[in-house]
């Protein structure tokens, strides 16, 4: 997903790199992106771009907080608005086990939940419109969701950028095709585990819907 964001924004002039980053930041709540794209990976792409020059640090840690606080606000106004009928909606429904524990998550921590779901990617999409849905005073949420907002795009993005730096000072010391076997060899292990978490959540889902228990993940023996 890193590679397809990359070359999407190859050659894009820097405002609308940031304006593409923005929206899919902002509607990873505002419009449930997130069950699909999670925008921490346009943050760190555009931490990577930083660290090459193409863009301002500075201007896309404001931009990532801006469009991250500006979209969750969204996301708890649809839940404010439309309540329980939400859920009856067809990505609420897949997602049944993991709207369930976003429910329980906020009834045991209240607020707080709000700063945690901001570093679950599912549950990043889905508790803006929960909690909203759930009537929280406005202020108490926007109080959390700004500092998740910020720690989340300070993270990745300071992430991404240190990230490119290191394969920029790697490649002058050890050859720039020894770098990019490493940069690739690092996206393969990302994406591999990245599946392999998708699948060990889906089959935890599909059993708690069947009301079976989910098969143990297999191992390599030895």
């Amino acid at each position: 997903m890193l590679e397809n964001f990359n070359a999407l924004v190859d050659g894009l002039p820097p405002a609308l790199v940031y304006l593409l980053i923005a929206f899919l930041v902002f509607a990873e709540a505002a419009l449930f992106f997130g069950f699909v794209f999670p925008g921490e990976t346009a943050i760190v792409v555009g931490g990577l771009l930083a660290s090459q020059g193409e863009l301002s640090l500075p201007l896309l840690l404001v931009i990532g907080v801006v469009a991250a606080v500006v979209g969750d606000s969204v996301g708890y106004e649809i839940g404010k608005k439309y309540g329980s009928r939400l859920l009856d909606t067809r990505p609420m429904r897949k997602h049944a086990v993991k709207v369930a524990s976003a429910q329980d998550l906020i009834r045991r921590r209240g607020a707080f939940a709000v700063f945690i779901g901001r570093f679950t990617a599912l549950l990043r999409a889905l508790m803006p419109a929960l909690v909203g849905s759930s009537r929280m005073p406005y202020p108490k949420f926007l109080l959390f969701n700004f500092l998740g907002g910020l720690s989340w795009v300070l993270i990745f993005g300071f992430g991404g950028y240190y990230a490119g730096a290191a394969f920029e000072h790697a490649a002058q010391i050890a050859g720039r095709g020894l770098a990019i076997g490493l940069a690739v060899a690092a996206v393969v292990a990302i994406a591999v585990w990245s599946v392999r978490r998708h699948r060990r959540e889906r089959a935890v889902e599909g059993a708690a819907e069947t009301g079976r228990p989910a098969e143990p993940a297999v191992t390599d023996a030895g």
